[in-house]
Parts: C-alpha cells; structure tokens; sequence
C-alpha cells in the first residue's frame, strides 16, 4: 500500500517526533494521526466533524491488530480523514485523559480494555465509544468500517441527539470520582473482616485467584490480604500463580490469562505487575513459604536483565514477536528453544510512578534477602530517575533515551516515586532520599489529603477532567500511593500529621473500597496498616562494620526495616528521622532496636 492521501485541508499524520514509543510505532499509518492536544479539536470544530480518540499502549495486543487491519488499510484510513479528526493516545503517558474517557465509556459498553475507541464532539464529549472493532462483521460484533459510518450518519443526520448524549455523558464523569462524604475515622477491623470474607466468597477453590476467566494477578489485593493477615489466602493464590503458566520460565509473570486455570496468557509483561509480586513473593517468604524466595528472584532477574534500561525501568514488553518472518503473539515464549530467537520488543519509555513501584520493591526485596546488588540497582535507578525527571519545580510523567515528555506527573508520580525513594533510604541509610520523598509530598498536599499536582489543560477546558480517581485494580492509585508514603515518614519522623494526612486521604473512600476489594486493594492494604500496630525494625552497625543480619531479623516482617551505620544513625535522627534518635552500636557491636508504635525493647546486641 503507498498511503492514502490526506483530504484537502487534513493534516497529515503527526506522530514521527512524539515521545511515546505506542505513537511512534503508528507515524506510519495513512490515518492523519494527531498526539493530544487542544489543536486536534480545535480542527475539529472548525470542520464541524467528531473527534475519534483511539487509546491504547506499546505492549497491547489488540492495538497491534487493530492497527494493522484497520489504520494500515487505505481505505479505512480516507474515511476517517474525511470525516473525523483522529487522535492516538497512549494511556501510560496520558492516563488522565485515559481515566476521563474510560469513564464516558462506560455509558455504552461493559466491556472495557484496550484499545478503547471514542467518538466524540468536538468540545470533548463523548457520544459513542468501544473498544476493538474487527475489519469485518463477527460474532454480532459490527466492522470498524460499519461503526465509522454509523457514527458520521448519526453526526450528520441526529446531531441533535449526539450532542445531547455527549452532554449527559460529560456531566455524568464531572461528578465521577468526587470525594465521598467526609468521614471522621477509618473502618473498624470488623468491616475489614467482611472485605477478606468478600475475597474468600470469590477464590477459585479449584484453581487460585479470584474469580473465574480472564484471571489478573490483582498484586494490590495479595497485598491488603498480607497486611490484615490473611496470610493462607495469599499464599494459596501466590502458589497457584507460581505453578501456572502466568509465570514464564525466565521468572517473569505475563499480564493476565484468558482461561480460569491461569492458561493461555495473555503475553504482555508489565513492570507494575512485576514489581509488585516481588514485593508480594519478598512478604510471602517472610511468613514462612520458603519457596516464595525463589520466586521473588526469578521476578528480580527479570526485571534487572529484561527490563531494565539504561536510565531505568521499561514500562512493558511486548507480546508479540517475529520468529521465521511471521509475527505472532506469545511465539517467542512458546518456542522450547529461545537461543537465536528475537526477544518480543520492550516499550523503551520509563514512567515516573511505575519506576516508583519497581525502586520500592527491589529496595526492600534487597534487604530482606541481604542482596546488596538489587538495592544497588534500586538507588541508581532512583538516582537516574530523579535528575532526568525531576527539577525541583516540575516533575514530568515519562521519558525515553531520546527525549522527555511534555506530560507532566499525576499524583500516582508523586506517590509511588515517594515510596521508592523512603525505601531506598532505608536500604542505603542515605537521609538525601528520604528529605526528597518529603518535599515530593509537600508538592501535593491539600487540605483534605492530597490533590492531583496539576490538571491536563485539555480536559480542564472541557470540564472532563476527572476531581479524584480512588480506583485501581493492577497497581495502586495515587491517593492510596501518596498515603502509603505519607504513614512510611510518619513511621520514620514521629510527626503525627503525616499519619492524619494519610488518613484523611482514604477515609472519603473507604466505604466504596469495602464493597469492592478487589478494585481498592491497595487503598484497603494502607487501611489496614493504619489500623493494625506497626513494627519498626532497626540494626545499627558500627563505622565500617559489614555484617549481614540474621535471616530471623529478615524474617521478620515490619513496616520500616533499616541498617544504618551509628554516624549516619546520628544524622539522619539531625535530620528529623526521630526513630534512629539514641541508636547506637551496643559496645561496639551491631545491635538490633525492635520497635512497636515507637515503643522499643531493650537493645540487642547481635
């Protein structure tokens, strides 16, 4: 094919220079791609034509098919020049704009993934939307060509009804993800109760997990489970994931799979995923599975051999690849013998918050398995990360080895990046990261908790812009991140309004997380710590001293776990970290300092 023509007064397709690895990969396309941005409606308006928004990311399956049997196709591609303004997406680097139309989908299909596809007009609102659409009819399911004219029919000749449609659909998301009504205190661990009773109605006695197919790992909900001690529930579903093929053989986990007994995956792998079941797996093997290990250094493996970039995490890697000229999803994985083969390409863009997670993770994972190399790995990825996205006054959502992105962060940024950074203080007992996850806080605190940094200029003009978005599902929310990282420095500095911040942030949403834990996890995990004692764990080695800690202190689990040195105890406690005040090494030994809610035990010498 030689590429449709553009319309007279159509642009041609604008992705070539974008950031996104996802836009990049369409630049090619005959469609007259344009990146978001008010120019794209603007354009719109003045041809008086809808908008098609087309949202997806670099490792999505279906985007690759849909790309290439509908926005390769010449023909396809003419019509929607002629009669659309075409907007490519990716939702990594704008999930803002991802969650607002996400919602507005909502309103006409229950089935909602990637790619989404939404018509809209040109002030923004949505009046249509899906999401794959095949080249041709099946199984009930309408061609993208016949939808397309479906939607140009319905803006030609029901306009009235579209624009209407469009209306309530907008002013339904501006109430979207509001704050619920105010609430004076966190649930009581007996509402906590019925959540983990809600989870156990839903395990798959057969085969793990929650639910029947597809089946997600749901990282965050293992993770609220850990912390209110349903232990025997996390680890059945951490086993049945270890053995099933969601876990490929390199140690890495897949996005999800499409059949009830964890087969057939779907063969995307994603960092979040990753690092949040090394963190799942670290916890695990603190509880007593001492197969969990094993499994948590298969998923650091893969993190620091596959994933890993020169400046930081990739964000995916793909499931498609090309083996003997043919491209096809999940051969790579399949094949029994790899050597020779092409890797599945990796989305090369590292996003600020999901690096957050990976920091975080493999920092305490470090710890716990006395792997000083994966701690290493963690503050030079933090290091990195700091100084090409972070200059004091803007923090900016993601980048590549080429460039940087003119989106700047969302508060999932701020608060996974925070968490990343306290751990990594604590794993290095370098005080500079953990002031950094301070000021990182403090740049979006608000009265009630936390408050999303800045607002997408676009959305914000449209009044699409979503207030707070509480949910998550595969990874946790800014709002739950941010209290997560706002009780860490609680922990570490005594300063009780770091505690009542964090609290005020989730109790608004609380009563929505308890009627669906497996949305909120996360949210419910940093409940459940606020409500349950917690445990400080501190070794305090003498200047130049290099002993390991016993693998009981490893064992066990705690809300902050650190080894500093005696002269950095004392300046880190200088500098506000009231836990390491009057810490020292014991006669010159190394000497462990247990605390509870600030109440230690007597020193002890190891």
């Amino acid at each position: 094919m030689t590429g449709a023509q553009p319309y007279a007064g159509v642009m041609a397709n604008q992705l070539a220079d974008a950031m996104s690895p996802y836009l990049r990969a369409h630049a090619d396309n005959p469609v007259a791609w344009q990146p978001w941005g008010s120019a794209a409606f603007a354009e719109a308006a003045e041809r008086d034509v809808p908008v098609f928004i087309s949202i997806g990311y670099a490792t999505c399956h279906w985007c690759h098919v849909m790309a290439r049997e509908s926005f390769s196709d010449d023909a396809i591609a003419a019509y929607l020049n002629e009669h659309f303004v075409c907007i490519k997406v990716d939702r990594e680097e704008h999930p803002s704009v991802d969650a607002s139309y996400l919602a507005q989908a909502g309103a006409f299909t229950q089935g909602l993934g990637w790619p989404l596809s939404v018509f809209a007009a040109p002030d923004g609102g949505a009046f249509h939307a899906g999401t794959y659409f095949p080249p041709q009819p099946i199984g009930g399911r309408p061609s993208f060509r016949q939808v397309l004219e479906a939607v140009v029919t319905a803006w030609s000749e029901r306009r009235d009804a579209a624009q209407s449609t469009a209306q309530a659909v907008a002013d339904a998301v501006r109430a979207a993800g509001a704050r619920g009504a105010e609430t004076a205190e966190l649930p009581a661990r007996e509402q906590l109760t019925a959540s983990v009773g809600r989870l156990e109605h839903a395990e798959d006695a057969l085969f793990g997990g929650f639910g029947m197919a597809p089946k997600f790992p749901v990282a965050p909900v293992i993770g609220f489970l850990q912390a209110y001690g349903a232990d025997e529930l996390a680890n059945r579903t951490l086993a049945a994931m270890a053995h099933s093929p969601l876990r490929d053989r390199d140690g890495g986990f897949f996005r999800y799979a499409t059949q009830r007994d964890w087969s057939e995956p779907h063969y995307e792998r994603m960092l979040y995923d990753n690092a949040l079941l090394l963190g799942a797996y670290t916890r695990s093997w603190q509880s007593g599975i001492d197969e969990s290990r094993t499994i948590a250094e298969g998923i650091a493996a893969f993190l620091q051999s596959t994933l890993l970039l020169g400046w930081g995490f990739a964000s995916g890697q793909d499931s498609e690849s090309t083996i003997d000229g043919v491209r096809t999803e999940g051969g790579y994985y399949l094949a029994e013998n790899r050597e020779g083969l092409e890797p599945p390409p990796l989305d090369a863009k590292v996003l600020t918050g999901w690096n957050g997670l990976a920091i975080e993770n493999l920092a305490r994972a470090g710890v716990v398995f006395d792997r000083a190399d994966w701690v290493a790995t963690a503050r030079e990825v933090a290091d990195e990360l700091l100084r090409r996205h972070d200059s004091g006054d803007v923090l900016v959502r993601a980048s590549t080895a080429e460039q940087v992105s003119v989106a700047v962060a969302v508060l999932e940024d701020f608060g996974l990046l925070a968490c990343g950074l306290i751990e990594v203080g604590c794993a290095t007992g370098d005080g500079a990261y953990v002031e950094r996850a301070r000021d990182l806080l403090r740049r979006v605190s608000s009265a009630n908790g936390f408050a999303e940094p800045v607002t997408d200029e676009v959305l914000a003009a449209q009044g699409l812009a979503l207030q707070e978005d509480p949910s998550e599902g595969a990874y946790p929310s800014g709002v739950s991140a941010c209290a997560r990282a706002s009780r860490m420095l609680w922990l570490l500095t005594g300063d009780r309004s770091l505690r009542d911040r964090a609290e005020s942030a989730l109790a608004p949403f609380a009563d929505q997380a308890l009627s669906n834990p497996v949305g909120f996890g996360a949210l419910l995990e940093e409940v459940s710590r606020l409500g349950s004692p917690a445990r400080q764990t501190i070794v305090v080695v003498p200047d130049g001293a290099t002993a390991a800690l016993p693998e009981r202190v490893r064992r066990e689990g705690a809300d902050v776990m650190m080894r500093v040195s005696e002269s950095a105890a004392r300046r880190l406690a200088a500098s506000g970290i009231d836990v390491l005040a009057d810490r020292v090494a014991v006669d010159g030994k190394p000497t462990l300092y247990v605390c509870e809610d600030f109440a230690c035990r007597l020193p002890e010498t190891l």
